[in-house]
């Protein structure tokens, strides 16, 4: 433990990162890239917007600047080279300090995330949207769900969300989720990587890749009740439905009320490739064999501030036969508004397991305390458990996080 107690010297160090300015990138999340009707205030929930049209001097264009906040961008009247009155921007920011003892490196490390998030509508009724992002924040802070992409800016997504008719929404795009239109019932703010998917990674689709060809089409059935088909590929994936490609197909029932919900989520994964090899063996064709994956989850929310809500996760895995089937689960406990901020703990499997292996468990806890509007300070533990004779993982660390 002295890892940890060089630790001790964290916050201070923590100090040093406040001015910088550098940035998150987390994966692109369709559910909080809204289409025009809702993106005249924001793309993220938490993240305030930029309105371009408002930014500049209509009337000056030579004192027009870029400045760090999107300020200047555009060029005049809407006839022009200019961005539309639709277009908004956020930018958003990670800072990580911490380390991770009992892994092969233990002494404190340091990474940032950066992301920008851009959005357009054409009719007000659909959104086309971009997000870029950089991030180094790679082994041992791996688990954190920071981008680790690298210094240079790079397209983390691209796509297209529009309506069909009142109650039906798709949206296709590169480096999209088959899940995003998916409503999974579950209220907790997931800190790592592992646990923030709510036990239902493979049946949602959350390890296809980051560069796959994604479809994801929602229906509003009423009552409650929502119905969403998901389709994606595999990473590196050029296109769907092709005789070699890896396409994966899902859906999901869900309901949701004043104070709970639940959700049954499905998914046929082309994971694990075959040969038909002839009597040299050599390799004559090729086929994909499908893996299925059942999700369950379910929450709830009591009407008492001072009671957490409860999300729940089981996910059964059947591996083609050809290994063994899987299962993992998850529980998680969150309280929106404990003091100034919000606190969130939880347990689970550490992903899938093997019915015929050992279930390995990991835990997390976190504080995520809002110093204003653009600033979240969040400090987090986590015990992951590891195969026997080697040592469970245990990380601290800090999170400061930046909205603009």
């Amino acid at each position: 433990m002295k890892l940890f107690q060089r630790l001790l010297v964290a916050p201070a160090a923590l100090g040093l990162f406040v001015p910088m300015t550098a940035t998150n990138a987390t994966e692109v999340n369709l559910e909080d890239i809204s289409i025009y009707s809702e993106v005249e205030t924001s793309i993220h929930s938490d993240v305030e917007s930029i309105d371009f049209s408002n930014s500049f001097n209509n009337n000056d264009r030579s004192t027009e600047n870029l400045l760090a906040g999107g300020e200047g961008l555009g060029l005049g009247s809407p006839d022009s080279d200019s961005f539309s009155s639709t277009t908004v921007a956020s930018f958003s920011t990670d800072f990580i300090l911490g380390a991770v003892d009992g892994s092969s490196n233990e002494q404190v490390s340091a990474g940032y995330s950066y992301q920008i998030d851009l959005s357009t509508s054409f009719t007000g009724e659909d959104s086309f949207f971009v997000s870029i992002d950089a991030g180094n924040a790679g082994d041992p802070l791996a688990e954190m769900d920071l981008n680790s992409g690298g210094d240079g800016l790079t397209v983390d997504g691209i796509g297209y969300q529009f309506p069909l008719g009142n109650k039906t929404q798709v949206v296709v795009g590169e480096s999209i989720d088959g899940s995003s239109l998916y409503n999974t019932a579950c209220v907790y703010g997931g800190f790592t990587n592992t646990l923030d998917d709510c036990g239902n990674a493979s049946s949602a689709f959350t390890t296809v890749g980051d560069d796959s060809t994604g479809l994801s089409i929602s229906y509003d059935i009423g009552g409650g009740f929502t119905g969403a088909l998901g389709l994606a590929t595999a990473s590196g994936a050029n296109g769907i439905f092709g005789k070699a490609t890896q396409d994966f197909v899902g859906g999901q029932l869900s309901y949701n009320a004043d104070n709970y919900g639940i959700s049954v989520t499905y998914a046929d994964r082309e994971e694990q490739k075959m040969f038909i090899r002839n009597s040299q063996e050599t390799p004559i064709s090729e086929y994909l064999l499908d893996s299925f994956y059942y999700g369950f989850n379910a929450y709830y929310k009591p009407d008492s501030a001072a009671l957490p809500s409860l999300s729940v996760g089981y996910e059964l895995g059947d591996l083609a036969g050809l290994t063994e089937d899987t299962d993992q689960w998850f529980a998680g406990v969150q309280w929106d508004e404990l003091g100034p901020g919000t606190l969130g703990a939880a347990v689970g499997t550490a992903g899938a397991i093997g019915e015929e292996s050992e279930e390995l468990l990991m835990y997390e806890a976190f504080y995520a305390y809002q110093v204003n509007d653009s600033m979240t300070i969040t400090p987090a533990i986590y015990v992951q458990e590891t195969a026997a004779g080697s040592e469970d993982l245990t990380g601290l660390v800090v999170k400061t996080s930046f909205s603009f």
